[in-house]
């Protein structure tokens, strides 16, 4: 069936003049109507430069409009968006070109120098985009439900990355579960500092968000005092952001203070939190919630009510209304409540498949069902808990050792900043539990060890400590579990 995928523009009719979009540094504003007059401008653009159904628009630039503006083009032409990277190296941006084909490439100057030569004749700078300067082309085009609408590339931590494609139907799903499962409204507002090349940046709040009416502010680096700023100032609702940014704002002088009186969600993802963020956000009597997703998973699957969030600390919750999820064992049995096994996820907000790449997505969708990689149990009340992922696994001295549950014990220590642990090959144990830690003060090794006795089992506690100025991480905020262990070879 032909799928109406332009709600941008019913969403323009319905609140014309309501504020859509904000920029977080100049505080410049964009109401539905303005939004959506953008993106018919872009769209004519890009039928100028020869762009149709299916061809791939690529954008290189931090977090702006620009990346609504051609999202909600490619969105009424058929177009399939690719949002790239700018963190990643030059070798990295040059795979992923060569992997999509774009037909466009928009770019930010500052980060002309990662493309490739070869795609000089595709180049278009981004303030060539600016809305106003095409006029708008009438465009007929039939779009079904499971046409590609974006292509969002993983983190490629074990090896190249790989695309994602996200559908039509797959975004809109995401939205819908999320609106309807989350309370949101017309009247929530958030600020999203996650990149914009990630699905944590489009997909997590911002386009449900802007589907049911609402505001996002657009921020582009991350800082406790400008968030604490844009929260009193816009109004914000609900925040999403990864762990790493919740500890240094947590430590900032100006948390201590604050009242976020128009917050009622804090929203963290990504990586698993700590349990000191909890407490810190508990004193002071607001909602922290813990949320689990991934690119191919909307990446929205579960919510938990804020009377839960203290009774089941740690819980992501329950499964959404629109999603189903279940968890197997290696024999890829259901497993009993408490039991660890490996996450399955189904319903409409899964993505489609890999670009290019018909094996991996085999072996990563089996009828019907995402196998996540990811490792979680829930309880007998039906609240499922994330315990790490398949791979990161230690098998010590024949042992099971799940990272998650050392870390959040080390975690506790108050002269532990943050802390991060892996599994090292070992001829004698085959892999021994190695903890990497950004201390406070005089911490010794011989205190964690005495700490972690006191809290764990004999086989879990680690036998190598290394203290670090700062963990090394992701492009998208995550711990980089692979450059630990590779700093250990």
């Amino acid at each position: 069936m032909s799928w109406d995928t332009d709600w941008l523009k019913k969403r323009a009719r319905i609140t014309p003049d309501r504020v859509a979009v904000v920029d977080g540094e100049t505080r410049e504003r964009w109401t539905y109507d303005n939004l959506n007059e953008r993106a018919e401008h872009q769209a004519s653009l890009l039928l100028d430069q020869g762009i149709g159904k299916g061809d791939r628009v690529a954008l290189l630039a931090p977090n702006t409009v620009s990346y609504f503006d051609l999202l909600f083009a490619c969105m009424k032409l058929g177009a399939i968006f690719v949002p790239l990277n700018w963190r990643l190296s030059s070798k990295e941006i040059a795979y992923i070109l060569q992997d999509c084909q774009p037909k466009l490439l928009a770019y930010d100057d500052k980060f002309l120098p990662l493309i490739p030569n070869k795609y000089e004749g595709i180049l278009l700078g981004v303030q060539q985009l600016l809305a106003g300067s095409q006029p708008i082309i009438p465009f007929d085009v039939s779009i079904e439900e499971n046409d590609p609408l974006a292509i969002i590339y993983t983190g490629g931590t074990t090896g190249h990355p790989k695309g994602a494609v996200l559908t039509h139907k797959s975004v809109f799903y995401n939205a819908i579960n999320t609106i309807i499962s989350w309370n949101l409204t017309c009247e929530d507002t958030t600020v999203t500092y996650m990149p914009m090349f990630h699905t944590g940046g489009l997909n997590a709040l911002s386009l449900p968000l802007l589907h049911i009416g609402g505001k996002v502010v657009i921020a582009d680096k991350f800082e406790p005092n400008h968030l604490i700023d844009v929260i009193n100032e816009e109004q914000c609702t609900i925040l999403l952001l990864v762990p790493t940014m919740y500890h240094v704002l947590i430590q900032s002088e100006r948390f201590q203070k604050a009242a976020f009186p128009s917050m009622h969600t804090f929203l963290s993802g990504g990586a698993p939190c700590s349990y000191r963020i909890y407490e810190a956000f508990a004193k002071k009597g607001l909602a922290f919630k813990e949320g689990y997703g991934l690119t191919e998973a909307g990446p929205n699957n579960f919510y938990i009510n804020t009377r839960d969030v203290v009774n089941k600390r740690g819980s992501v919750g329950k499964p959404m209304l629109y999603n189903n999820v279940k968890i197997i064992d290696d024999d890829g049995r259901d497993v009993g409540s408490s039991e660890v096994g490996e996450i399955l996820i189904s319903g409409h907000h899964l993505f489609d498949h890999y670009w290019n790449s018909p094996s991996i997505t085999a072996a990563t969708i089996k009828n019907g069902w995402l196998y996540t990689g990811d490792l979680g149990k829930y309880d007998e009340d039906g609240y499922f808990y994330i315990v790490g992922r398949k791979k990161d696994m230690i098998i010590t001295g024949g042992e099971n050792v799940f990272p998650l549950e050392v870390e959040h014990v080390i975690a506790e220590h108050d002269l532990v900043t943050e802390v991060a642990v892996v599994g090292v090959a070992d001829e004698k144990w085959g892999e021994i539990v190695t903890a990497f830690i950004v201390p406070k003060g005089g911490l010794t090794e011989a205190e964690v060890l005495t700490y972690c006795r006191t809290y764990l089992g004999s086989y879990k506690v680690p036998k190598v400590i290394r203290f670090v100025s700062q963990l090394p991480k992701t492009a998208v905020g995550k711990i980089d579990k692979k450059q630990l262990v590779e700093m250990m070879a």
